[in-house]
Order: C-alpha cells, then sequence, then structure tokens
C-alpha cells in the first residue's frame, strides 16, 4: 500500500537518491504528522479566538499548575518565544483580561505572569478541543499501531536526549 511519504521517497529515489539516507523515510512522516496535528490545533482556535501563540502561553501557565504563574523568561523559554514575542503575546492576554502581570516576591525587580480565572477556563477548554482535534488525526488506527507507534517513538526520544545529556 502505497502513501503520500512513499511517493515522495519514490521521487527523491529517481531525482536525487544520494539526498535519501537511512532516517529519510522516518523524518517525513514525521514532518507530514505534524504537519498535520498542527492543521487540527488551528482549526480549533479561531473558536477562542486565540492565536498559536496565545493558545501556547495559555496552556504552558495551566500546565505549570496551581497557582499557575511563571516568570516570563521560563514561559518563554519553555514555547520557544523570544523575550519580546513573550512581552508582546502577554500584552495581548492581559489586555483580555486572560493573564495578569504580578511582582515576583523572590525578586523585587521581576514579574510573574499569572492566569486568571477566565485564563484557566479558556486553556482549559482549548486544550479539550485541540486533545479531540488530535483523536480525530488519529482516529481510523487500530489501538495495537498508536500504542506500537507511541512506544517506538518513546525509544527513539529516550535514544535522543541521552546522547544530548551528554
Amino acid at each position: 500500500m502505497s502513501d503520500r511519504v512513499d511517493r515522495l521517497i519514490a521521487s527523491w529515489q529517481v531525482e536525487l537518491p544520494e539526498a535519501l539516507g537511512p532516517t529519510s523515510e522516518l523524518v517525513k512522516r514525521v514532518m507530514l504528522l505534524a504537519g498535520d496535528l498542527d492543521a487540527a490545533t488551528r482549526r480549533e482556535l479561531p473558536e477562542f479566538d486565540l492565536t498559536t501563540a496565545e493558545f501556547d502561553v495559555l496552556v504552558g501557565l495551566r500546565r505549570s499548575g496551581p497557582p499557575y504563574r511563571l516568570k516570563p523568561s521560563e514561559l518563554g523559554r519553555s514555547l520557544l518565544l523570544s523575550s519580546g514575542g513573550t512581552s508582546n503575546i502577554i500584552t495581548r492576554l492581559t489586555a483580555r483580561g486572560l493573564v495578569r502581570r504580578e511582582s515576583d516576591p523572590d525578586d523585587g525587580r521581576g514579574t510573574l505572569i499569572v492566569l486568571t480565572e477566565a485564563g484557566r477556563e479558556l486553556a482549559e477548554s482549548a486544550v479539550l478541543a485541540n486533545s479531540a482535534a488530535h483523536a480525530e488525526v488519529f482516529a481510523a488506527l487500530p489501538e495495537e499501531t498508536l500504542e506500537a507507534a507511541t512506544a517506538a517513538l518513546r525509544e527513539v526520544f529516550a535514544v535522543l536526549d541521552n546522547s544530548r545529556r551528554r
């Protein structure tokens, strides 16, 4: 059974076979799957009037656990955002009453970003909708296939994470 990755790899095999290596098929499959999941997320966000970056900030704060607050630098690092980008997003979310800035009691010059009750409710609703959208992407897969793929990727990440720690 041929799929879009098989066709893509076959094209490169004809056009530039030296561009293919042992990881080519895995990389293409992971990238296309990531694109499908990203598209599923982007379809859900307009319902919540959120950009992807705003969603990421709210979810990052919600995931941090009570009292749902982080330093801007921690938030930016966890989401791979620049400090300027993080600040702009926080300003927009503050204007909507979804987060607020508070003085950091441990650092007189520092600030904490705190998820408001409205922000927590929106983050939870958006995460649930996003999870459902992701589940739809995988809906046709047998449970055993999904579990095997998860286990294989867990092993890949364990090896990659271990090699990065050295």
